[in-house]
Formats: C-alpha cells, sequence, structure tokens
C-alpha cells in the first residue's frame, strides 16, 4: 500500500471527483432508474411527438382538401354535396392521380433501408422503418385523403408515428427488443390520437400486432397511448368522437336482438375480409403504372359520389348521421353497398391510408339496418336502431380484426357512455367467435402473415444469449485506481463495472461497495479495483437459453449479466440486459389473437 502513494497525483484526482461521485451515487441510489424505466420514458417522447404529427397530418389534409374543391365544408360528404357533378368526378380521379404519381416516381428515392409498413418492423423483430420511404407513402396517403378517396387516415398517422419511434430508438443504439417495442408505441400514438382512444390504441398493437399483454410490453403502449391523447386533446379538444344520444337497456330480454346483432356481423365480417383481399388481388394482377391503377380508382369513387357523397372519405361524418338516425333505412342500405364498392375501389387500387374507420362505417350500417328491422320482433321491445349501430360497430370490428377486447374498449372510448357496454360485449364476444369459426384470418392477418409474424415468433423462442447481448462492455483493468473507477461511474449510467485482466474476466466492482471510501479521501487514494472487486460474480453463457438467463437475473439484483465463454476460456464476450430477455420472452408468448395470425397461412 505504500508504494501507491508514492505518485500525489492520484491524491489530487480524487479530492476533485469526490464531490461528484458522492452526488452520483446518491442520486443512483433513490432514482434507480431501470431500463424498463427508461423505456418507459421514450414511449411518452414518442407518444407526445407521434400527437404532433397526427395534428399536422390533420391540418395539411384540410388545407389540401380545400385546395381541390375550395370549399370551406368541415367535412368531406358537405363539401363534396356542394360540388358540380364534373367535379366530384374529376376530384378524387386527380388525387389518386397524384398520389400515384408520389408512390411511383418517389419510391425509386430510397436509401439502405426499404421497410415502411410499421407491422413489418415489429413482426420481423428490428424495429427499423425507412425514413424516406415513409414520407414518399405519407405524402401519397395525404393527397388520397385529401381528395375523397373511401380510405382512412389512421393508416399514415400510425406510419408517422412508427417512425418518429424507429428513428428515436436507433438514436440512442436500442437493441432489437427493445427498438420493436418503441416502434409499437409509436403505433399505439398515432391509433390514440386518431380516435381519441388511448386504452384501444395499446390495445391494437398488443393484441394484433405484437400479440402479447404482459405489462413489460403493454405498459409502454399504455403510456405512450395517453401521453399521445393528452397532447391531442390539449390541441384540438377532448369531446368524444361521435356523439350519441343517451342509450339504456329497458329490460334484460332486450339483450336478445343483441346477440343475433353479433351473430349477424360475424357472419358478414369474413366476407368483407374476403371482399377487400380479393380486390387487392385483382388490382396487383393488373398491368399497369400504379398512377393509373390509382387514379382509376378515384375515378370509381368519384362516379360514385355524383349520386351519393357519402361515399368520399373515411366516412366519419356519415356515421355520426347514421347514430343520430337521419337517414331512412332505404337510403342507408343502397350507401352502404356503395361505400364497400368505393372502399374496395380504393384499397384494391394500392391507395395508401387505413381500413378501420371504413370497417366502422359498414358496422354501424348493418346494425342500424338491423335495429330497425328488429322492431318488428316480436315481444314489443323498445328498440333504438341508433344503439344497435353503435353496437353494430364494435361487433363489426371485432369480427374482421379479431381482436374483441379492443373492440370493446374502443367504442367505450369513442362514445364514453358506459350504458352500452352490457350489449356491446355480448356482441362483440359472439361476432368474434362466429367470424373466426369462418375466416381463420383477421383483416390484417394477410399482411402479418407476408411479412413472416409466425416465423419470427418461433425464432425469439429460440433465441440464445449471444443473439441479444451487447459486445464491448465497459470495463476496468485489476490495477484501476479510485478515481479512474469513480470517474467511470460518473460519465457511464451503470451499477457495475466489468474488471477484466487480458480480456479475463475477473469479477465486478459495485457502485455501492465504493460508499465507504466516499468520506475518506486519503484511504480511497489508496484504493486500486483490486481490493473492492466481487469475485463470485454472476456471469451467463452466450450459448445460454433467455429462460436461463432470466433464471440467474432472478438471483442477481442488477439489469445488467456478464457473457462470459464457457469450457476454460473465461473471456468477457459481452454484456446482456435483463429488459431485452424480458422483451424477447414475452414476445415469444402468443395469445389467442395472434394465434390466428401465425398458424394459419
Amino acid at each position: 500500500m505504500e508504494n501507491r502513494s508514492a505518485n500525489p497525483e492520484p491524491r489530487r484526482r480524487v479530492f476533485l471527483r469526490l464531490p461528484r461521485l458522492k452526488f452520483w451515487v446518491w442520486f443512483r441510489e433513490r432514482a434507480q432508474l431501470s431500463d424498463l424505466q427508461l423505456t418507459l420514458f421514450w414511449a411518452g417522447i414518442v407518444g407526445f411527438c407521434g400527437a404532433l404529427c397526427s395534428i399536422a397530418f390533420r391540418l395539411a389534409t384540410g388545407w389540401i382538401h380545400k385546395l381541390l374543391t375550395g370549399s370551406r365544408a368541415p367535412h368531406f360528404v358537405e363539401s363534396f354535396a356542394h360540388l358540380s357533378p364534373w367535379l366530384r368526378i374529376a376530384v378524387p380521379a386527380l388525387g389518386g392521380l397524384v398520389a400515384g404519381a408520389i408512390l411511383q416516381f418517389g419510391m425509386r428515392w430510397h436509401g439502405e433501408l426499404t421497410t415502411t409498413d410499421y407491422m413489418e418492423a415489429v413482426v420481423l423483430g428490428d424495429g427499423l422503418i425507412s425514413t424516406r420511404r415513409s414520407v414518399v407513402k405519407c405524402l401519397s396517403a395525404l393527397f388520397s385523403i385529401a381528395s375523397g378517396g373511401s380510405i382512412g387516415r389512421e393508416g399514415p398517422l400510425v406510419q408517422l408515428s412508427s417512425l418518429v419511434a424507429s428513428l428515436a430508438g436507433r438514436i440512442q443504439k436500442w437493441s432489437a427488443p427493445r427498438l420493436r417495442l418503441l416502434v409499437g408505441c409509436g403505433a399505439a400514438a398515432g391509433i390514440a390520437s386518431a380516435y381519441n382512444a388511448p386504452i384501444a390504441g395499446a390495445l391494437f398493437v398488443a393484441e394484433i400486432v405484437l400479440g402479447s399483454v404482459a405489462m413489460e410490453i403493454f405498459g409502454p403502449l399504455v403510456f405512450s397511448s395517453v401521453i399521445a391523447t393528452l397532447t391531442v386533446r390539449g390541441f384540438l379538444g377532448g369531446n368524444p368522437l361521435y356523439d350519441i344520444p343517451p342509450f339504456r337497456l329497458n329490460g334484460n330480454w332486450e339483450i336478445v336482438p343483441y346477440l343475433l346483432l353479433g351473430l349477424f356481423a360475424g357472419l358478414v365480417a369474413p366476407w368483407f375480409i374476403r371482399l377487400l383481399r380479393a380486390c387487392e388481388r385483382f388490382g396487383a394482377r393488373i398491368v399497369a403504372p400504379v398512377y393509373l391503377k390509382m387514379c382509376v380508382g378515384g375515378l370509381i369513387v368519384g362516379v360514385i359520389a355524383v349520386f351519393h357523397p357519402e361515399v368520399c372519405g373515411n366516412g366519419y361524418s356519415a356515421v355520426n348521421s347514421i347514430l343520430k338516425g337521419e337517414w331512412l333505412w332505404q337510403t342507408l342500405a343502397v350507401i352502404l353497398v356503395l361505400k364497400i364498392l368505393a372502399t374496395s375501389a380504393t384499397f384494391g387500387s394500392g391507395a395508401v391510408g387505413g381500413v378501420f374507420t371504413p370497417t366502422l362505417f359498414v358496422g354501424a350500417s348493418l346494425g342500424f339496418l338491423f335495429g330497425h328491422a328488429a322492431q318488428y320482433f316480436p315481444g314489443h321491445l323498445l328498440i333504438n336502431p341508433s344503439a344497435f349501430a353503435l353496437v353494430g360497430m364494435g361487433a363489426f370490428l371485432a369480427g374482421t380484426t379479431h381482436a374483441p377486447i379492443m373492440a370493446i374498449i374502443m367504442i367505450f372510448e369513442l362514445t364514453l357512455d358506459y350504458q352500452i357496454i352490457l350489449p356491446l360485449m355480448l356482441a362483440c364476444v359472439v361476432g368474434y367467435y362466429t367470424s373466426v369459426s369462418i375466416e381463420k384470418r383477421s383483416i390484417y392477418s394477410e399482411a402479418l402473415r407476408r411479412k413472416g409474424a409466425g416465423d419470427y415468433r418461433r425464432q425469439l423462442a429460440e433465441l440464445h444469449v449471444r443473439d441479444l447481448m451487447k459486445p464491448n462492455p465497459l470495463t476496468i483493468q485489476p490495477t484501476a485506481r479510485f478515481a479512474e473507477i469513480g470517474e467511470k461511474f460518473i460519465v457511464s449510467p451503470v451499477n457495475y463495472l466489468y474488471v477484466t485482466d487480458n480480456e479475463q474476466f475477473v469479477g465486478a466492482v459495485a457502485l455501492h461497495d465504493i460508499k465507504r471510501y466516499l468520506n475518506s479521501p486519503d484511504l480511497a487514494a489508496l484504493v486500486i479495483a483490486e481490493d473492492i472487486v466481487r469475485y463470485h460474480f454472476p456471469t451467463v453463457p452466450p450459448e445460454a437459453s433467455l429462460a436461463e438467463a432470466m433464471e440467474r437475473f432472478a438471483r442477481h439484483d442488477g439489469e445488467r449479466l456478464p457473457v462470459v465463454g464457457n469450457g476454460g476460456d473465461n473471456r468477457l464476450l459481452g454484456s446482456i440486459s435483463k429488459t431485452d430477455v424480458i422483451l424477447a420472452l414475452a414476445g415469444s408468448t402468443r395469445s389467442p389473437a395472434s394465434i390466428h395470425t401465425a398458424d394459419f397461412q
């Protein structure tokens, strides 16, 4: 020990760094920020940024729509109703042409990444989304939606939020499981900001995309959704998306027609799925530039709009009219058929957008028509067709997405009416079981199947420590002095420093173990890593399974474990994070919703 104090420089460095080191030890012991808590923080950032993207996209859509139509009406249906017949045809066709041209020529402008779909980025597990191609797709969607295409805006909103999340994770250099979760948080934020429905946004990603409701996954999704919803409400207000009249059950027997409505919606939903899938395949077989196909798709919508402008847009204002009971059932039956044709034409032409809101329109129409027919059922029940429209939205959504819990929560959040919850729950469950008995694949399953959802979940189950470990962890030599140890703890947010000698793992120095030297500068100047190292520190071999790694984490209070070679080779190869292991294990566990996605191909 005498020789260590011969040089006064280490003593001086210790005196200079002790105040900072004392504060850092005090802060880390009280904050104790884990990787999961850090993920939660970034989920909030993604939610906020995703909401801003949502607001910007809405404003841009409204501005382009006014530019194309010259109308200042609040909704697409009203603005198209005031246009002349030839403009009703020309605007969607021109919008389709511009949107297709953006896709045709914009997709040539790309970098190394080619993935633009958030579902692909999540199910394949890398979480990387192409910035350039995503921007091109969102610009294309902007013109398709603004020109009255029968497609939802939730698609590009989710795309933009997911892109923000992917960029944030890449800047932080996160591992694949955590980046995958962060992209899911972006998707949840996009849905929540589109529908003012934070719980449904989180459940959509958890049930349909990630296939897991483990709290390590669901918690960040909820956090991101809530932040996104609060941000949108701060700018645009917090009223429910749909304005509905008061609803109440007049008797227990009234639940029977709602059960039958669930059965009816479950029978129709598979055919709606098959129709959209057939239109997509038909459009893909047509040998023509995409801008011509999308122009024709817009032209079809425009021709239909000459007679019924209600088919334009995503159907939001039309659903509001249905819920208020403003239409005759004969008129609604005609518009329902025409709306399905317009949606099929837009979707089949290759337009970028979502089918979520058009699906809500179809469900509301079916529910209203069924409710009108239910007035003639025996028993003299007091039937409100608008209430059936609301329940029909949920039942049809459950039948098409195969996610009944998400559908129940979605409709409840859209209306904020608790009285509807009993018939809604019953109809959604019946609709789901009826639909899945006819069509095993949901409206999203085909896209997920092509992107390898089932393959990736099987790959997750077969992962080993070497697949998730990070190389080159922070290390120190056994002869490292206290000043060097303290400096590394200050600049790096770790609780343990690994001690290596010629790349051979010796043990670890804990942040907690240096506390007793902080009030004794003279003694600290004499200490080296070898004096305070923990020699029997837990390690994990690279060929160990994730389940085995989780067992070792259960006996260790740290967030990371060193990965050390076996068979006499004690080299330090890297480190593995507990959060990465948890997320990988949670992602490999399939929920009932994801079973249909992965197994029926």
